[in-house]
């Protein structure tokens, strides 16, 4: 297993965990966040085999192994509370029903063009059908109630993305300092940076 890409190899900031930069309810919010994983209880299992596949096409994660960051489950968290961003495009309907016209889209266009479900393409043909609704250039008539670009872009893309750097495990490799709390941060000016924060 190989380290993650990053900028901060030798940043780590879960070794803060037991140092006075976190206090007990962060530390124990963190602890939940890397060893609780939600189980399914929004999507169906279907929609949730797509979904687990689309995110290892888009952000896959092999140098992880088994420790990968566990997407899928906190979006389906996310949807099965009900829980939105504060917005919606004029152009797409509710957010719920956005993922599961989505992922009908996907599936619909994947069985369309390879005549097998999305989970089961290989790696190739996974890329084309994700290409194809980028670019909405899809055949399937499972897109006529959902812009397919915009729902690359501004639903699939984003969302699977913002879970997994939202992650405590993923944080090193932006560098973020994780939660200040009751620390604080200190040094604010342009080109400082406080000793516990990473180094480039």
């Amino acid at each position: 297993m190989t380290a993650p890409r990053t900028h901060y190899p030798a940043y780590d900031v879960l070794r803060k965990r037991e140092s006075v930069s976190w206090d007990d309810t962060t530390r124990e919010v963190v602890r939940k966040r890397l060893e609780e994983v939600p189980d399914r209880s929004f999507f169906s299992e279907q929609e949730w085999h797509t979904l687990q596949a689309v995110c290892a096409r888009i952000l896959p994660q092999p140098e992880r192994g088994s420790a990968a960051v566990p997407i899928a489950p906190w979006i389906d968290q996310k949807l099965a509370r009900n829980r939105g961003e504060g917005y919606r495009y004029a152009d797409m309907p509710p957010m719920r029903e956005a993922w599961r016209l989505g992922l009908a889209g996907v599936e619909a266009e994947s069985i369309l063009r390879f005549g097998q479900s999305y989970a089961e393409l290989n790696g190739t043909n996974q890329d084309t059908v994700l290409l194809a609704i980028q670019r909405g250039d899809v055949a399937d008539d499972a897109w006529e109630r959902l812009p397919p670009a915009r729902f690359f872009r501004s639903v699939l893309l984003k969302s699977i993305v913002a879970q997994y750097y939202a992650h405590p495990a993923a944080w090193s490799e932006t560098g973020f300092g994780g939660p200040a709390s009751p620390r604080g941060y200190v040094r604010l000016g342009i080109g400082q940076r406080d000793p516990w924060e990473a180094e480039e």
